[in-house]
């Protein structure tokens, strides 16, 4: 199934774009997403512990299931003022 994977942040700056689109096999979590991005961009993985995902714009754990045509964003910690 196909996912838009929307990356925010120092996330998208390591990956040189803000917006992936991922084929994984089902049933996927959201996990399953990271999992394949990670395995293709190892600089991510330190973030893992620390971001926000939403899936389809609402807030969700790495637990959640993800669906064909769904969207998928990661979102780091941001600091500033």
């Amino acid at each position: 199934m196909r996912v838009t994977v929307k990356l925010f942040a120092r996330l998208r700056d390591l990956a040189g774009t803000g917006e992936l689109i991922r084929e994984v096999a089902a049933p996927a979590t959201v996990q399953t997403v990271w999992n394949s991005l990670t395995a293709e961009m190892p600089s991510l993985v330190k973030y893992e512990g620390t971001m926000s995902v939403a899936v389809n714009a609402e807030y969700a754990r790495m637990a959640a299931a993800v669906h064909d045509g769904d969207e998928v964003a990661f979102l780091p910690p941001v600091s500033g003022g």
